[in-house]
């Protein structure tokens, strides 16, 4: 199963996220998942965040944000859910869409297995849809759910579009796919 988790142009286009300055190393994985899992706690985390989300990045000859690179790379995840082309960069319509579908190794509403829920993110819009992008790419690329894989351990999943209206026969009939960055 960890062979199906994603193509190379998703682990080619992840790759490209680690971000390099001159005078400045910021790796979008670990330093920014902190940041992300300290936000509502701590003034430093949001100025990091903020930091690395705004640091401009030259890919291919293109320039761009590492929030515009992220909600690319999220994108890619779900295009063929949600009907983008590659390339496209998922806004907070796209990001809402998807935050329900997300578990982490069964498909449950719990907060251990409900990834939105387990992040404390109850609403995805405007103000945070790129912060709840960075989580997943970050935590794919060097979180607990990195680790996880790594260790043989569970994986994030994606099920079908509007969980919450599915019929109980719906749910347990339900596709999950796992995903991963790797």
């Amino acid at each position: 199963m960890k062979d199906e988790i994603i193509s190379e142009n998703y682990t080619e286009l992840a790759k490209n996220v680690d971000v390099t300055k001159k005078e400045n190393q910021i790796l979008v994985g670990k330093h920014l998942y902190d940041a992300i899992c300290d936000f509502d706690n701590r003034k430093e985390a949001r100025e990091e965040y903020y930091r690395i989300m705004n640091t401009e990045i030259e890919i291919r000859g293109r320039r761009q944000t590492v929030r515009e690179q992220i909600l690319r790379v999220y994108a890619m995840l779900f295009c063929d859910d949600l009907d983008l082309e590659p390339g496209m960069v998922a806004g907070p319509d796209e990001v809402e869409e998807t935050a329900d579908r997300l578990y982490i190794g069964t498909a449950c509403f719990d907060p251990d297995h409900w990834y939105r829920m387990k992040y404390h993110f109850p609403v995805i819009d405007d103000d945070n849809y790129d912060r709840f992008a960075a989580l997943v790419i970050s935590d794919l690329r060097s979180g607990p759910l990195h680790e996880a894989v790594r260790d043989g351990g569970e994986m994030l999943l994606v099920g079908e579009r509007n969980p919450l209206l599915l019929s109980e026969e719906e749910w347990e009939a339900q596709e999950l796919r796992p995903i991963g960055l790797e």
